[in-house]
């Protein structure tokens, strides 16, 4: 395995992994610990000001992810071409990685519309006073169902990268070979028999 693989892997795990912990630490830490002020507004404050301070790392970790997935999908082509399920594989993991960063956006764009309406405050973070502006009450309930999907999503991702990490580890040295060297490989070992 190259310096270069070997980078993109980590890349790609870090940046998951981070990805992943982040948002549902914010959904069930941030979020839940700010519905224990006792002020409206100070839930809303406190966590418009956590998510404020993440959204910087979040997007390092989802630029992390990507470019160490592109160079990891490059270097693996050879294995994507011959391995049953791979391009399968390969296709809903991107698939999904688009959905997941859709998702952390309209999370940040809600995020935007309750920070900027913060001193209205809430029963919680993502749960809008009776007095709430309808943008901050809508802003609020679509929170409360948007800020689980990006972990979810990213959830599903690491468990694909686990199988992909098992397709890549049972594939043969001659599978993974240039198809002249491979099938030159294939017939010594057919006349060796």
């Amino acid at each position: 395995m190259s310096a270069a693989t070997t980078a993109a892997r980590s890349l790609h795990d870090l940046g998951l992994g981070s990805w992943f912990g982040g948002t549902l630490m914010g959904a069930i830490g941030l979020n839940g610990g700010a519905a224990t002020a006792r002020a409206p507004q100070e839930r809303t404050r406190i966590s418009s000001a956590g998510w404020q301070k993440w959204s910087p790392v979040l997007m390092l970790s989802i630029a992390a992810h990507v470019a160490g997935s592109v160079v990891m999908l490059f270097s693996d082509k050879q294995r994507l071409l011959v391995q049953e399920g791979g391009r399968r594989s390969a296709a809903i993991k991107t698939a999904i990685t688009l959905l997941a960063i859709g998702a952390s956006a309209y999370s940040g764009v809600l995020g935007r519309v309750q920070s900027a309406h913060q001193n209205e405050g809430g029963v919680g973070p993502t749960e809008p006073l009776a007095s709430a502006s309808p943008e901050m009450s809508g802003a609020q309930r679509q929170q409360k169902i948007v800020q689980w999907i990006p972990p979810a999503l990213t959830g599903v991702l690491i468990v694909l990268a686990a199988q992909q990490g098992e397709q890549q580890r049972r594939t043969s040295p001659l599978v993974a070979a240039p198809s002249g060297l491979g099938a030159r490989v294939r017939g010594l070992v057919a006349r060796s028999r």
